[in-house]
């Protein structure tokens, strides 16, 4: 029997944040459906284990950037768009977190928070935009449950989310006359080094340990999903069980939900 075929098998894909996590286990499942794609991530050493396991028949480039950096984004996308002839779809997936009480966390944590969450992806998708029109492509940007609820000791990390959902649905406005699509994805907790890696109140790694609800979610299983509606050209996926309860609940009982975020709150920075 033949394998139905990849719908972005033969396409250009570029990945931010590919090094690991969420980032790496997509870049590595377009590639396994055919896939021409773009790694990026400051992280040459992952990058360069990621390129490894993709296989030599894979067609992979690895691309050292910070996304926070605009310049670098222009001319790293414009080099890409000439090497590919184009780009059919781009996943802004770079991230960075905290964890941290508000009163007690130096205004550099939130910049710092903002510059590769937000501007990270704005920067990405300008650069990407004139190539992503000629192809009619698609644009999809991972955000979190933080995008639409909030979530208590990581309010840089949540106000950057929320400052993702407010350019990217926007943006889908803009673009879709003009045949590119936005998705917005907003995983559960997930076993990536995003937590592991968070900033503590004073910008150094963070000593709290994380705090969860529900199970975590495998990068590889999140990939796939994410991939089934990239295809399917869907607007917004919530992955949890918690993340859908989170979206309602905020919209119908957000007294409730402020209460439950405030005992969180307690328990995991409590002295």
């Amino acid at each position: 029997m033949t394998s139905a075929r990849d719908p972005f098998q033969g396409s250009s894909v570029a990945v931010t944040g590919a090094a690991s996590g969420i980032g790496r286990a997509l870049a590595l499942r377009f590639v396994r459906g055919g896939a021409r794609v773009a790694a990026l991530d400051r992280d040459a050493a992952g990058l360069a284990d990621l390129v490894e396991e993709a296989g030599a028949a894979a067609d992979v480039r690895a691309v050292a950037l910070d996304v926070a950096d605009g310049d670098a984004c222009r001319k790293a996308f414009t080099e890409l768009a000439s090497t590919f002839g184009g780009l059919d779809v781009l996943v802004n997936d770079a991230g960075i977190s905290h964890r941290s009480a508000f009163a007690d966390t130096e205004l550099a944590v939130f910049r710092r928070v903002m510059d590769v969450n937000y501007f990270g992806a704005l920067h990405c998708t300008h650069a990407a935009l004139p190539a992503l029109l000629e192809r009619r492509g698609l644009v999809v940007t991972v955000s979190s449950v933080a995008g639409f609820a909030p979530l208590a000791g990581r309010s840089g990390y949540c106000a950057s989310k929320h400052a993702l959902h407010g350019l990217f649905d926007t943006l889908r406005c803009e673009l879709r006359p003009r045949g590119v699509d936005v998705l917005l994805v907003c995983p559960g907790f997930t076993a990536t080094a995003i937590e592991r890696n968070a900033l503590g109140a004073d910008g150094a790694p963070s000593r709290r340990a994380q705090t969860r609800v529900g199970p975590q979610q495998r990068p590889e299983d999140v990939a796939e999903a994410i991939h089934r509606a990239a295809a399917r050209r869907r607007r917004l996926l919530v992955l949890s069980p918690v993340g859908r309860a989170a979206r309602v609940l905020t919209r119908v009982a957000p007294r409730l939900y402020d209460r439950i975020m405030s005992r969180g709150m307690e328990a995991e920075f409590r002295a």
